[in-house]
């Protein structure tokens, strides 16, 4: 899946967090992306401000496409932007305007995520999933095989 210009904002240090706007890939399930050596995984249901969290450190993060407007802060957040180098032109091209504004943004180099690194970790975070889901089937069949004994 080609990589796309996104907006990421850590969420864990509320609406004036450290944000980028930069390029990130997507899983092929899209429930994950990689941005800045960061696997952040979809929530499920809503988080306290976020809408994805780094599989690693368990921080809350927003990530949402570029607005148009360059508005991309919460109305109540604050603070310098980090646009990555590699996406300059063409953010400058999505909000329409010739220059960034240095007042609102600073230019900085975003590294390129290494994805095989998180596949351990993904797997093990399944692992665990399956033998929770194992430990419960197990529970339920020897209820089950209690319940028919007696009958017997």
């Amino acid at each position: 899946m080609k990589p796309k210009i996104m907006y990421i904002e850590n969420k864990s240090e509320g609406h004036s967090g450290s944000a980028w706007i930069g390029y990130a890939e997507f899983s092929k399930s899209r429930q994950t992306v990689y941005f800045d050596n960061k696997a952040l995984k979809k929530l499920r249901t809503a988080g306290i401000s976020g809408n994805h969290f780094d599989i690693e450190t368990g921080e809350e993060y927003w990530v949402s496409g570029v607005k148009k407007n360059g508005k991309n802060r919460h109305k109540y957040g604050g603070g310098i932007i980090m646009i990555d180098n590699d996406c300059v032109n063409e953010y400058l091209d999505i909000i329409n305007s010739k220059n960034i504004d240095k007042r609102k943004y600073t230019i900085v180099k975003i590294a390129k995520t290494d994805k095989s690194r998180f596949k351990q970790i993904e797997n093990s975070i399944l692992e665990s999933k399956e033998l929770e889901y194992l430990a419960w089937d197990r529970k339920k069949n020897v209820t089950l095989n209690k319940s028919t004994s007696y009958n017997n």
